[in-house]
């Protein structure tokens, strides 16, 4: 079982958390539901959870309610714990390149700060 956390920048925002503040009642629903999913099975769906190529051990979290997309990107840490660096909703077939930027600046920051304490 694994255990998701929200990254938090150096002066204390949680950026994972004021995105699915941002969302409506229902739409936020759906997107614990599926995080609450990944923390419970063995074997995540790939509609729910998929590895991103080429760039380096960033996954995506994958929700869809009607025609609205909704991903959560983030890394895994220690093989136990999933780190979610952002969100957005997915408009295009294609990830947003400056998404998965954020996601892998997020990680080497969350990394560094993890390995100075």
């Amino acid at each position: 079982m694994k255990e998701i956390k929200f990254y938090k920048t150096p002066s204390g925002k949680i950026p994972v958390k004021e995105f699915l503040d941002s969302l409506s009642a229902k739409h936020a629903q759906k997107v614990i539901w599926v995080l609450e999913l990944i923390e419970k099975l063995d074997q995540i769906p790939v509609q729910y959870f998929k590895k991103l190529k080429n760039t380096n051990d960033i996954w995506e979290v994958r929700a869809r309610i009607g025609s609205n997309s909704f991903r959560l990107l983030g890394f895994t840490d220690d093989g136990k714990f999933i780190i979610l660096t952002n969100g957005f909703p997915k408009k295009s077939q294609k990830t947003p390149k400056q998404e998965i930027d954020l996601a892998k600046q997020r990680k080497a920051d969350y990394l560094s700060r993890k390995g100075g304490t």
